[in-house]
């Protein structure tokens, strides 16, 4: 049996997916059905999201749920990673605000699904993964789907020397805590980045805020976006604390 994607991000019922092999179909009930009953309403966004074939961005394992509501793991490699919830990733990216002239940084892409989306919507896109099985993958994927503004790097998070910016949106695909400081450098005055922040007073770890932060004059600001979670990643990971 396959494993089932793990359900992080809105607490909602699980919505039966339809009896339909077409993947343009499938598509199709995931921008009606998930994405625009959570006020997404940009347009040019969720056509996006019915051209890209979800289920080529996933693992083999996994293809039959690239359609579900849920996160999906991202097994194979180092640290955690999760393909985030449809819902969830459309209103980070309508957050975003992203426009055609924007450079734009896909931190933690996975096998590229974020990037391939986002490259149609801005100038260039550049897919940063710490392991470098993704980023072949994600490359692979960009090739052929003639993705040619987008593109996958191997790199560090927290130091991201891998990439040459400045990016006018940076994206973090998954949970943080602490460390967006030397991504914050990457951003010009008026870049943005999106991400989700966990709750640090949860100690379930079930808590937590999409974010949305500016960077103007040289001092970032940020504001709530909505109610979320996602795994944190672990170079965004808070140290623990030692109790004596």
């Amino acid at each position: 049996m396959a494993p089932q994607p793990e359900r992080l991000g809105f607490a909602t019922a699980e919505i039966p997916m339809p009896e339909l092999q077409d993947s343009t179909d499938l598509r199709r009930f995931m921008v009606d059905r998930q994405i625009r009953t959570y006020d997404v309403t940009d347009q040019t966004l969720l056509e996006r999201f019915l051209d890209v074939p979800r289920e080529a961005f996933v693992p083999d394992a996994l293809v039959p749920l690239a359609y579900s509501d849920r996160a999906i793991e991202l097994g194979e490699g180092q640290g955690g990673r999760n393909l985030l919830a449809p819902l969830v990733l459309a209103k980070l990216l309508q957050a975003a605000v992203i426009r055609p002239t924007d450079r734009v940084l896909d931190v933690a892409g996975g096998y590229g699904y974020t990037a391939a989306l986002v490259s149609g919507l801005c100038a260039a896109v550049v897919a940063l993964e710490d392991d470098a099985a993704r980023t072949a993958r994600a490359s692979v994927l960009f090739q052929t789907y003639k993705l040619t503004n987008a593109s996958a790097v191997t790199g560090d998070f927290v130091n991201p020397v891998a990439v040459k910016g400045p990016f006018d949106l940076i994206i973090v695909n998954g949970g943080v805590e602490t460390g967006l400081d030397p991504l914050f450098a990457l951003l010009p005055d008026g870049g943005r980045l999106v991400a989700i922040e966990r709750a640090s007073d949860d100690p379930t770890g079930r808590a937590g805020k999409a974010r949305r932060y500016d960077k103007i004059g040289g001092v970032v600001s940020s504001r709530a976006l909505f109610d979320s979670v996602a795994r944190v990643l672990p170079a965004f990971a808070r140290k623990p604390e030692f109790v004596f």
